[in-house]
């Protein structure tokens, strides 16, 4: 059986993610200063799921804009430098009182923030009265009688006032259903008294990362072992893809073992396996999906060339149906005929076990439809084109992709070598280029491909 190019292979994970579209379920966030600073992380990265009309006009009445005085410009019209007008000073209006009235022939000083009172049309900045500085208040914080107040100028009606509505009438639109919810988003409708906001739910992954050789960092290795990297590199990527994750990490090779994972993980909506897929003896992922209706097959890609994906009965898993559906399903790429996974099964996607192959797995082919699900902006990378700085072979039967660095010249500058076990490399990349089957040397100065992946 000849390999799958990256694109069908990409098809077919987007097929079988398909009905995740259908069922996202949606979940209620209070909105308040308390719950997003007691558990900020679920207000992270959050995609609105329903229109909101605003309940309230912002500003929700006209309010001075300046620190100054409230003034009816009426009373100014003949001011001038040489024939200032001098006004009555009232009652001061900070941030928070009541506005009150204000009469003919009278000024209030007025604090930015503070409603405009009764009768009065306009504020005069500080800066532009004699004195330009505000007067002593009385002990018990009231206007000294007698003090007054010049103007060299008159004032335009509606000056430095901001207008009731300027920014959202009541009813108006608030933010439509898809919106990314982020500082701004959050503060508009927290300014409109909006208690709670309902958006969609985090897909939950269950993630694991397999093989007896793994243990986790802080462990002592015995010969032969090595520390888990997959689960954290999965685990990042996953939740900068919108995702909540569990990680569960099989260290055996045993199917039963991984097995007895699966039957006793909480509800999820994709289960995402790490190592053994390939064709060796002990492929504990191979050896437990098989039977199950998981399909194994080669992509023509390297690194990650070993790929699962497929759908497993829910029952006896652990991981029950999804919700009812919430959300229509956007528009994809066109999918490769594959089986889709109906209510009663969980959706399975299995990696490669080299670090490099998982990511490089995960950013082809999971990182795209997961954005998508989660309404996050750019899911796909652009792709870009610059010229290599050095000459470079490539398998001309594969899609090699490797990790480089664009440099200020604008060339590209491979790091590390073509194998998937050379983590530190992609660790110091910042692009993937791509050199598709059928390419086999690049000379230097030669336009490729490129992803950048330092976002």
């Amino acid at each position: 059986m000849s390999a799958r190019t990256i694109d069908q292979h990409r098809d077919a994970v987007a097929t079988l993610l398909a009905p995740l579209f259908r069922n996202r379920a949606t979940e209620v966030l209070p909105l308040s200063s308390v719950w997003l600073t007691r558990d900020p992380d679920s207000y992270r990265q959050r995609t609105l799921a329903a229109d909101i009309d605003s309940p309230v006009a912002l500003p929700p009445f006209d309010n001075s804009q300046m620190d100054g005085y409230a003034v009816r410009a009426h009373d100014l019209a003949l001011a001038s430098a040489g024939s200032p007008v001098t006004l009555a000073v009232v009652a001061r209006i900070a941030a928070g009182d009541p506005a009150g009235d204000l009469g003919a022939g009278t000024v209030a000083p007025i604090m930015t923030g503070a409603p405009i009172p009764a009768g009065a049309d306009a504020v005069v900045p500080i800066e532009q009265t004699d004195p330009p500085r505000f007067l002593p208040q009385a002990p018990d914080g009231s206007t000294v009688p007698g003090q007054n107040v010049s103007f060299s100028a008159p004032v335009a009606l509606g000056s430095f006032v901001r207008q009731t509505g300027s920014d959202v009438q009541t009813g108006d639109r608030l933010l439509a259903a898809g919106a990314r919810l982020g500082p701004a988003q959050y503060g508009v409708l927290a300014g409109t008294g909006v208690t709670t906001v309902t958006v969609l739910r985090r897909i939950r992954v269950l993630l694991v990362a397999t093989g007896h050789e793994i243990r986790e960092a802080g462990d002592s290795l015995a010969p032969g072992q090595i520390f888990d990297s997959n689960s954290v590199i999965l685990a990042q990527a996953l939740q900068d893809a919108g995702c909540s994750v569990l990680v569960r990490p099989c260290r055996s090779d045993d199917a039963a073992d991984l097995l007895a994972i699966l039957a006793e993980a909480p509800e999820v909506d994709l289960v995402v396996t790490v190592g053994g897929v390939s064709a060796g003896a002990r492929e504990v992922v191979r050896d437990a999906l098989e039977p199950l209706g998981v399909s194994f097959q080669h992509v023509a890609m390297q690194p990650g060339g070993p790929q699962g994906l497929g759908a497993i009965s829910r029952s006896g898993t652990g991981v029950p149906a999804p919700g009812d559906s919430t959300a229509d399903e956007p528009a994809a790429v066109e999918p490769a005929p594959v089986s889709t996974a109906p209510a009663s099964t969980v959706p399975v996607v299995t990696f490669p076990g080299n670090p490099v192959s998982a990511l490089i797995s995960f950013e082809v082919f999971l990182r795209p439809v997961l954005r998508r699900l989660a309404g996050l902006p750019r899911p796909d990378r652009e792709l870009r084109r610059a010229p290599l700085a050095a000459p470079v072979q490539s398998p001309a039967g594969k899609h090699q992709l490797r990790r480089g660095i664009l440099r200020p010249d604008g060339t590209l500058d491979l790091v590390g070598g073509a194998s998937s076990h050379l983590l530190h490399a992609y660790a110091t990349a910042t692009v993937l280029v791509h050199l598709p089957v059928g390419v086999g040397t690049v000379a230097a100065g030669e336009p490729v491909d490129y992803w950048s992946i330092d976002d």
